[in-house]
């Protein structure tokens, strides 16, 4: 694996799932696979869970860990071709992600969107770049429009956490009893977030759908349908109660508006979910992918059940990093 970006790069969705809970039974298994490797992440942006999971998970195997914070340590860069560079970027990233490149054997980069302009954001414009010119295998840490490590989590959590044997003879997860209904709902929130975590969510559940691991339903109000790229075989409404009717699995996230771009059309409390709501579904597990700002996007109530399984989502971050990293230096030698 060169790359890791999307669900694109993963041959099995079983096989990557099977690595990453053979990680957590056993992390230290292949803990010289990294030696002598280097790891560089790469943030623009806030981050708590994927920093330090991917860490913990990159010396799991042995590797050390190099940690950029570009806005606060590293030169402003300039991305675009041709210009002369008279502003305030100091280093064009051909350089720079070249010179990270020849430090490090896998590099990470996060950076979110601006939410300005959609075609630029959902180029994903520098973290190809950075691919493109450091010249060694990349996985992506969030870009505008993904954020793949979290969405594999959350895939593992859903098979932990569901009902499913591992059929050896085939390499496939099986549900035991039935497919578990998997929704994705919207939720309020003071200001504009980025498509990124729902629309990587939604892609990883079109594909365990179309592989027979879940169903899967979108629910959010009128204004906030996600690019259909990452919806295609998802069921989509606008009745939030509808859509939770006798699910297994509830993923809380807000989102900006992608049509009407980076805008917030609604912030309706009702779509808060609640104890009462849950009462229709099957004792539905809820997923978060934090951070959570209680009783606006999720209630405390909820959050403080036995419903709530987000800190167990969470804490699978290291292993999902761990799969995905395992995956690299096996087949990047």
């Amino acid at each position: 694996m060169k790359q890791f970006f999307s669900t694109n790069d993963i041959v099995s969705l079983s096989h990557i799932i099977k690595t990453a809970l053979e990680c957590k039974e056993n992390p230290f298994g292949n803990e010289y696979i990294g030696k002598h490797k280097t790891l560089g992440l790469i943030f623009l942006n806030p981050s708590l869970r994927t920093r330090m999971s991917t860490q913990k998970a990159a010396r799991n195997l042995g590797m050390e860990v190099m940690v950029l914070n570009m806005g606060t340590e590293g030169w402003a860069l300039e991305t675009r071709e041709g210009v002369v560079m008279d502003g305030a970027n100091a280093e064009h990233i051909k350089e720079a992600a070249a010179v990270m490149g020849s430090y490090c054997d896998v590099l990470g980069v996060r950076s979110f969107p601006k939410l300005d302009s959609k075609e630029e954001d959902y180029s994903d414009d520098l973290f190809f770049k950075f691919a493109n010119y450091c010249k060694k295998p990349i996985l992506s840490l969030e870009t505008a429009t993904r954020h793949p490590l979290q969405s594999l989590t959350d895939l593992i959590t859903i098979i932990e956490q569901g009902e499913y044997f591992y059929d050896a003879e085939k390499g496939n997860y099986i549900p035991k009893v039935r497919k578990p209904k998997v929704v994705l709902s919207w939720a309020p929130h003071v200001k504009a977030l980025p498509q990124a975590v729902p629309n990587s969510f939604s892609e990883w559940m079109c594909r365990a759908e179309a592989e027979g691991l879940v169903d899967f339903v979108i629910t959010h109000p009128e204004g906030y349908e996600l690019d259909e790229e990452f919806t295609k075989g998802a069921a989509i409404t606008t009745n939030q109660v509808e859509a939770l009717k006798d699910a297994d699995f509830v993923y809380v996230k807000n989102w900006s508006s992608y049509e009407d771009y980076g805008k917030v059309l609604s912030m309706d409390s009702n779509w808060m979910l609640t104890l009462e709501k849950l009462e229709a579904t099957n004792n539905a597990k809820v997923m978060h992918c934090l951070p959570v700002r209680r009783d606006l996007v999720l209630s405390s109530e909820v959050l403080d059940s036995d419903h709530s399984i987000v800190i167990e989502q969470a804490g699978n971050r290291v292993w999902a990093a761990q799969a995905v990293l395992t995956e690299m230096l096996t087949h990047n030698k």
